[in-house]
């Protein structure tokens, strides 16, 4: 079998991390492809996220992946805005590689479209995704240990010298 498509591998990785982070994002649920029915035609989406209002409604919000080196202009954004509205969403997350162009970025402010820039070579470890004012970093490496304790109670240490765990990433907000 062949490897998946660098962009189906974007809209993937996308899912994966709006879902992992999920709660610092004000998000309740992340979706996976999906139909979903306009009052003018049914739109094809990568992702769909899902957030509950102070009051307990749901509102939906739609996610586009564009895999791609050029910045997106205020036509696409703006096309975009269209699927959003007719598709009764509340809003939308575009995520993109590099920033969007200045019409671009007017159309989403105005429209309620949240921009994501999201490294395209990002996997579900090694990633940066910056969303509002938050980054996430994922960073993996391998090293051998330098330095161990053997007996009752043996604990390993990576090159580092920190002890080696599966420590989750931390949103870093900008300022800190």
């Amino acid at each position: 079998m062949s490897a998946p498509k660098e962009w189906r591998n974007y809209e993937q990785v996308t899912q994966y991390l709006l879902d992992r982070f999920k709660s610092e994002l004000g998000l309740t649920r992340v979706e996976g492809e999906q139909s979903v029915v306009g009052t003018v035609t049914d739109w094809n989406i990568e992702v769909k996220a899902v957030r509950t209002t102070n009051s307990g409604e749901t509102e939906t919000i739609l996610v586009e992946c564009r895999r791609t080196k050029k910045r997106q202009s205020q036509e696409k954004v703006g096309g975009f805005a269209y699927r959003i509205k007719d598709a009764g969403a509340s809003g939308g997350i575009l995520v993109t590689p590099v920033p969007l162009q200045s019409g671009g970025a007017k159309i989403a402010e105005a429209e309620n479209i949240n921009s994501v820039i999201l490294d395209a070579e990002s996997t579900t470890d090694e990633y940066m995704l910056k969303f509002l004012n938050k980054i996430f970093v994922g960073v993996t490496d391998s090293a051998p240990a330098t330095d161990s304790v053997s007996g009752a109670g043996t604990r390993s240490r990576s090159a580092l010298g920190a002890p080696e765990a599966d420590t989750p990433p931390r949103a870093v907000s900008r300022g800190e």
